[in-house]
């Protein structure tokens, strides 16, 4: 299986990537970003473009793959619905539109988010947005298309989140998450269940295209 990874150098994505990497099956590892992973490995390979609009362009070098993995993103804190959308959607679109014209056969994963509104009239406006952009992708052609919605997200092989705050929040309570886990079902995911939950479902599908946290982790195990 050959994999492209959007958003490796962030929390979520560096948990997949060392999934991939760890993944028999898994021959290739494409990693488009705009910085460089700083991980080196035999099947990894990086794109590294200063403006993700301009993947157009690199054709040649984002054909032939089997799965993308999109845990590219950005937090709403402090944002406008404006700037949030041109991340969050427009970027996002841009990609996967290409990616379903240059991979017809591609099994596309998006990491959303737990309480995602895919009816896009809430009050929230990140869930909205996500929603707006999870059912636009569901319009591609596509292979298949999944959207992981996450909840809770716990470090578990040294990943470290862009927002700071989150990093001290996991420091601060990982002793809880971890027990919690045992005690609430899915809603506490790791990035191990997120990577191999990702992995399997490229694999075989999954019988829903919407994963929420109890079908993620039930995804992760073989």
């Amino acid at each position: 299986m050959k994999v492209m990874l959007f958003g490796a150098t962030g929390m979520v994505g560096r948990g997949v990537l060392r999934e991939c990497l760890a993944a028999d099956d898994v021959e290739h590892v494409l990693s488009v970003g705009r910085t460089s992973t700083g991980v080196t490995a035999s099947r990894l390979r990086e794109l590294v473009l200063s403006d993700l609009f301009e993947l157009a362009g690199h054709e040649t070098e984002i054909s032939g793959y089997d799965a993308c993995f999109f845990c590219l993103g950005v937090s709403s804190a402090g944002m406008n619905e404006a700037s949030y959308t041109r991340i969050t959607f427009d970027l996002t679109l841009s990609i996967a539109t290409l990616l379903s014209q240059m991979n017809p056969r591609m099994t596309f994963i998006y990491v959303s988010g737990v309480g995602t509104d895919e009816g896009e009239k809430g009050r929230s406006m990140w869930a909205r947005v996500k929603g707006r952009t999870e059912n636009e992708i569901r319009k591609l052609p596509f292979k298949r298309a999944y959207m992981f919605r996450p909840a809770a997200i716990l470090p578990v092989n040294g990943e470290r989140s862009k927002v700071q705050a989150l990093n001290w929040f996991y420091a601060a309570t990982s002793w809880l998450l971890g027990p919690l886990r045992g005690l609430i079902g899915g809603y506490v995911l790791t990035t191990e269940d997120v990577g191999r939950a990702m992995l399997n479902v490229a694999r075989t599908g999954w019988n829903k295209p919407v994963l929420e946290p109890a079908d993620i982790r039930k995804a992760s195990t073989p």
